[in-house]
């Protein structure tokens, strides 16, 4: 396992813990929590994505982030 294995891979835990954390009713959709969970997972997840050269899942785990920022401040 390697760096990038790691970064990725605990982003993408993040953004499923915050999945089933609201699937379940553990955590609200639009808690403080949630939306941190996605930011930081999907950061996390789109750095791993730039140490392996993959463009599709950069776009993507970059997006993630942003739009649970954007969240994030909507929220206050």
């Amino acid at each position: 396992m390697n760096n990038a294995d790691i970064i990725s891979g605990a982003g993408v835990l993040l953004i499923l813990a915050a999945f089933f954390l609201s699937t379940f009713n553990l955590l609200k959709e639009k808690s403080k929590v949630f939306f941190i969970l996605n930011l930081f997972g999907g950061a996390l997840a789109c750095w791993g994505s730039i140490l392996i050269h993959s463009i599709p899942f950069t776009i993507l785990e970059g997006t993630w982030a942003v739009v649970a920022f954007i969240g994030l401040m909507k929220r206050k």
